[in-house]
């Protein structure tokens, strides 16, 4: 088995959004395949290693967030299997619910951050439960139900090592810094917190977090994320308390996290890749929703 980190230098900033390219006994199995805007990047990534997306005959998506499985439509259109979980897969076959909600909040950047996305054939994508199992390319791969950045999200457990999608957190290796992806409208606290204690059950030797790269500290990571994710809830909840509107919520947390990022030693390149792999302003969207929701419970 060999694993190699794919660089999709997403808005032409690189060690933004991975795909990871593994080679079996028996073939080839990509995990994640980025946005359409990345698609020709990942071709020329593929044929740096001698390959085309035609020898690409499975691909494993953790969910369907369009930086994560954007170009699954493509690549299945081309052939290749896609196994998704359950929840997302109708959403990869018909992607229309997704576009118009993407549309909502991106706007007249649609184009620019995420190409044109296609449906995939019914026929190639693969509905996956937790614990189901994939066995391709000579390889065994675990789904493993981690909800909480989106109730549609596996990790894929392959040996000993998981390919956490989001569930662990952003890691860029420009700093190493870890942060908190909370869109809405699935952020779920609790829920959360439970899937790091899963992870961490999991006794992964490394983990491969689609931004970005792989990582050995795999306990740090995830004991960072959920002081983060604790700390970050609070912050939002306490604005909302005194009547904050939020766009002010918006420039506080923004103004926070990039404090935040300095005080870590991250020059302004480095923060623009963070926030091209993590725009802040949807963390606030997602953890207000979560608070609205558990005040009205």
């Amino acid at each position: 088995m060999n694993i190699t980190t794919l660089d999709l230098n997403f808005l032409s900033l690189p060690t933004t959004i991975a795909s990871y390219l593994i080679e079996g006994p028996g073939g080839y199995v990509l995990i994640e395949t980025g946005p359409a805007s990345t698609l020709l990047t990942l071709k020329e990534q593929l044929a740096h290693h001698g390959l085309s997306t035609a020898d690409i005959k499975h691909v494993l998506v953790t969910h369907i967030h369009l930086d994560h499985a954007g170009a699954a439509g493509w690549l299945a259109q081309e052939g290749a299997t896609i196994y998704v979980h359950e929840v997302g897969a109708p959403h990869l076959v018909d992607p229309s619910k997704l576009l118009v909600s993407a549309e909502r909040i991106y706007g007249d950047r649609m184009d620019e951050l995420w190409g044109q996305t296609v449906p995939a054939p019914k026929e190639n994508v693969i509905a996956l439960s937790n614990g189901d199992t994939v066995d391709v390319a000579g390889m065994h791969f675990t789904a493993i139900s981690t909800p909480g950045h989106a109730w549609h999200h596996h990790t894929y457990r392959l040996e000993d090592v998981g390919f956490t999608g989001d569930a662990a957190g952003i890691r860029l290796k420009t700093s190493g810094l870890v942060d908190l992806p909370a869109p809405p409208p699935e952020f779920e606290l609790e829920v959360w917190q439970s899937t790091i204690d899963r992870l961490l059950d999991e006794n992964f030797t490394a983990i491969y977090p689609t931004h970005y790269g792989r990582t050995e500290e795999v306990r740090d990571q995830l004991e960072s994320l959920r002081a983060l994710m604790n700390e970050t809830a609070e912050f939002v909840r306490l604005r909302m308390a005194a009547g904050a509107e939020r766009d002010i919520i918006v420039d506080d947390y923004l103004a926070w996290n990039h404090a935040r990022m300095r005080t870590q030693g991250l020059s302004n390149y480095a923060i623009a890749q963070y926030n091209a792999a993590n725009p802040l302003y949807m963390s606030v969207d997602g953890i207000m929703r979560y608070w609205r929701k558990k005040l009205a419970a």
